[in-house]
């Protein structure tokens, strides 16, 4: 798949696919670029601003341009499954957002694409990108930690974003939503050990008063195929106000030679302003304590986009021209991160344990 130049086409101009067109306009190998939404003057803004050679409200107009060779899907969850089945039925790899889906049904439409075209597809869990967690990785593979005994992570973050998220597609719960990349970055530390059973408990209160289906709060325990114990927990609830931009997260994992625990709630640089901060996630929000640094993509610092959704797209854009292996997540793995959380949604409304893998 060694390709000198690249044609780019990113279909959604939301948030995140806004910056993927921006990141994908600066790398030296595209030399072109087409982006489409449904919304006509989202896609003419970002087609304004990176200078596009193409827009359009009909993803499959873009995506099937000559000139496109690479695609980046960065639709609404529920969206996803039509572009990449078309793009993928073309030939053209495709980088996604996580989840794979909402339903296992349509991770399995996804699956079925990639099996039947042996189409290249890469998922964007971005937390894999952050530089401590892929130290992390090495670090496990390098054998510091021996056998891995068990571990937990959790992340924490507000009730403004989390509202944000449900108003743009209520399904899209914490769990589904943003738990999966802390359930994608355990099971990646523990590669080749699946999960067999969960056990979660959640909390109702703040989102149910405000007409959401979803819980403030959801603690697990996914036990892995060896016996290894992984706690899993997260909140969206937290006061509005809050210092946190984006998450504020832990993760530890426990081996028979070894320990590591990585702090990243983002406690080491705090910004405090009269003006207020503006949160990159939900418009028109500001704080005046601000985590700097919480902002889970990365932050735009002396013109360049810097972090974790910068250094996933260029990774995948440098594949593509130099076919260098990539960290991104596949999609069978995307697929078993999916199944994990659905189970532990599962649990939580059954109030029983859920074995792996889910019958569908």
């Amino acid at each position: 798949m060694k390709r000198k130049e690249l044609g780019v086409a990113v279909i959604g101009a939301g948030r995140i696919g806004s910056l993927r067109a921006r990141l994908a306009a600066r790398h030296p190998a595209v030399h072109f670029l087409a982006v489409s939404d449904l919304n006509k003057d989202s896609a003419r803004a970002l087609a304004e601003r990176t200078e596009a050679d193409v827009y359009s409200t009909n993803n499959w107009e873009m995506i099937s341009r000559p000139e496109v060779n690479a695609v980046i899907v960065s639709t609404p969850e529920h969206e996803h499954v039509e572009p990449v089945r078309q793009a993928l039925e073309l030939g053209k790899p495709v980088l996604m957002e996580k989840p794979l889906g909402l339903t296992l049904a349509d991770a399995d439409q996804i699956l079925a694409a990639v099996e039947k075209t042996r189409g290249d597809l890469r998922v964007g869990y971005i937390r894999r990108f952050k530089r401590c967690f892929a130290r992390a990785k090495q670090q496990v593979l390098d054998g510091h930690l021996g056998k891995i005994c068990g571990g937990t992570a959790r992340v924490y973050n507000t009730r403004a974003q989390a509202f944000e998220i449900l108003k743009r597609n209520p399904e899209a719960t914490p769990v589904v939503d943003v738990l999966t990349y802390f359930v994608d970055l355990m099971l990646w530390f523990n590669e080749g050990n699946p999960p067999v059973e969960v056990v979660a408990r959640a909390q109702h209160g703040i989102f149910k008063e405000a007409g959401y289906n979803v819980h403030d709060l959801t603690w697990a325990i996914v036990t892995l195929a060896d016996g290894a114990v992984i706690n899993l927990g997260i909140s969206y609830a937290l006061p509005a106000k809050y210092p946190i931009l984006g998450q504020s997260d832990r993760v530890e994992l426990l081996g028979s030679d070894g320990t590591m625990i990585i702090d990243d709630d983002h406690h080491d640089h705090i910004l405090y302003s009269e003006k207020g901060v503006g949160h990159a996630y939900v418009p028109g929000h500001k704080i005046n304590l601000a985590f700097s640094g919480s902002n889970p993509s990365g932050d735009w610092a002396l013109d360049d986009y810097w972090g974790p959704l910068g250094n996933e797209t260029r990774s995948w854009l440098d594949h593509l021209v130099t076919g260098r292996p990539v960290p991104h997540a596949t999609p069978k793995e995307a697929r078993l991160v999916l199944e994990t959380t659905i189970a532990i949604e599962r649990s939580v409304h059954s109030g029983e344990r859920v074995r792996l893998p889910l019958e569908t």
